[in-house]
């Protein structure tokens, strides 16, 4: 007989079996002896009160044993198997590959950055000295965005596909098995490249082929149906299908489609900063304490507010983390954050956003890369007003809502420096005016948030691609050219790691319907 039930666990006890065994026992009334398998469903933290608390789902088998099958992805041999391209080797276009393995296609990667390892030079080299490598950095390479950008998988898309294969198929690649129950799952910038580079391995062992340093520079069709690629070092591909899983930083893609008028469309995206506390005020905040007990791990938060017709939201919460440049050409400042696994780092970072759409810039509907511009200037802006070599603008909490130059700037974890500017001269009026309605009122919500030991960094504008590229619902092929599809979050259709491999799981498997 199998049992499913709730129980509320102290942090102190969170690792204790046993306990967790007899208190479930005493739930049901029954001696301990009799539970012959426990297991936990789903993990979360609640602190909504002052005694904070573990809430677990566990699945109990009582009087026999509980009967499960592991998750284990066996690859066949797709050596001689229809070729499938797939631009961009993120998380869309890694598991858009391993469901074309198992399906029989034989899947050709084509990445226009490096492997992992030696990616790691570049954004050293650009945390170091500020030098951008236009494709290689925190948005382009092995693992796409994600890979040196944490991890994060918690997703809102169970209806969009089975967000659980996603998580098992990271396990049998070595990620930990806490992220099959956690609440907000994460794997961390210091292990997630290692299971990328064994998804590599399973793509390369069943006869797939992945090739780095290789651009796509035009994709190429005849009478309606996609027909091959062509490269930057003059080769050419030839396939009857096109995965387009290049992530929401490849405005060069979208040029490709312009030249082509292949339909597209502009899509709304957020803008705003990243902001930064010392980790150990959001601890206090969030489990009402004066120091964090070592059984709970660094306090995470979640913030939303509206402010008239705008959407002022955290996103990408850090706890632990860095704030990183994630720039992908000279000239412009782009931030972003992570953490490491153990999410020990001194600083607690968070993108803090607001919603843009054409009729916050003046464009009408037709105007299909008008946010794309838009997001490009205020860029460039923040590039214009930070201390060059990735330098950004930045400036104390409070000083920005009283709109007042910070005389100085706290400690904080960007590793090319910081500058102090008058942040509303470089976002757009409408933002900074939800930002500094919003922040107080964040303040209000969580103790210590509105302080002026809180960095305002920016400027976060990557939080979503501008762009969507038209796609069939039902084929999800793109209109103007059959066997191209369009997929993952640079085409507008995913918003994380989680998503973004659900959509190209679900485009790798619309290329077997008729």
């Amino acid at each position: 007989m199998q049992k499913e039930i709730e129980l509320a666990v102290i942090p102190e006890k969170i690792s204790d079996q046993q306990f967790i065994l007899k208190e479930a026992a005493k739930k049901l009334n029954i001696q301990p002896d009799r539970i012959k398998t426990l297991k936990i469903r789903k993990r979360s933290i609640d602190a909504r009160s002052k005694k904070v608390v573990y809430r677990l789902l566990i699945i109990l088998a009582i009087d026999e044993e509980l009967q499960e099958q592991p998750f284990r992805w066996e690859g066949r041999n797709v050596q001689n198997g229809s070729p499938v391209i797939i631009i961009g080797a993120g998380p869309a276009g890694l598991f858009a590959a391993l469901q074309c393995i198992e399906d029989g296609f034989k899947p050709i990667i084509l990445e226009r950055g490096k492997n992992v390892k030696d990616r790691r030079r570049d954004l050293a080299l650009l945390n170091r000295e500020g030098i951008v490598n236009p494709e290689s950095n925190y948005c382009f390479g092995e693992g796409g965005a994600g890979t040196y950008s944490d991890g994060k998988l918690y997703t809102r898309s169970n209806k969009r596909g089975d967000v659980k294969k996603v998580l098992e198929l990271f396990v049998s690649h070595g990620a930990p098995e806490d992220i099959l129950v956690d609440a907000r799952p994460h794997i961390g910038t210091n292990k997630l490249p290692h299971i990328i580079e064994k998804i590599r391995e399973s793509i390369l062992d069943a006869g797939g082929e992945i090739l780095f340093d290789t651009k796509v520079v035009d994709i190429e069709s005849k009478f309606g149906m996609v027909s091959g690629v062509s490269l930057a070092s003059g080769d050419r591909i030839a396939a009857k299908s096109v995965i387009l899983a290049t992530g929401h930083s490849a405005r060069d893609i979208f040029e490709i489609f312009r030249s082509k008028n292949w339909q597209l469309e502009a899509k709304p995206f957020a803008l705003g900063v990243r902001i930064e506390h010392p980790q150990a005020l959001i601890d206090r905040a969030q489990y009402h304490c004066d120091v964090r007990s070592e059984f709970l791990p660094p306090a995470y938060y979640s913030l939303v507010q509206q402010i008239g017709d705008k959407g002022v939201f955290s996103f990408c919460m850090c706890p632990g983390g860095i704030v990183a440049p994630c720039a992908t050409d000279e000239g412009e400042i782009v931030v972003n954050g992570w953490s490491p696994s153990k999410r020990n780092n001194s600083f607690a970072n968070s993108g803090t956003v607001v919603q843009v759409g054409l009729e916050d810039i003046g464009h009408d509907t037709n105007s299909h890369f008008a946010l794309l511009d838009f997001q490009k200037a205020v860029e460039q802006k923040a590039f214009a007003f930070g201390g060059g070599r990735q330098v950004a603008p930045a400036q104390r909490m409070v000083d920005f809502v009283e709109n007042r130059l910070s005389s100085d700037l706290p400690a904080n974890s960007y590793k090319p420096g910081t500058t102090p500017v008058m942040l509303n001269e470089v976002l757009p009026d409408f933002a900074t005016r939800a930002l500094q309605q919003a922040l107080p009122i964040f303040g209000k919500k969580m103790k210590g948030y509105f302080t002026n030991e809180a960095i305002l960094i920016g400027v976060e504008s990557r939080t979503s691609s501008p762009i969507r590229l038209v796609r069939d619902p039902k084929t999800l092929q793109h209109p103007d050219v059959k066997g191209l599809f369009p997929c993952g979050e640079g085409a507008g259709y995913a918003g994380g790691i989680v998503s973004a491999a659900i959509d190209g799981i679900n485009c790798a498997k619309a290329l077997i319907k008729p």
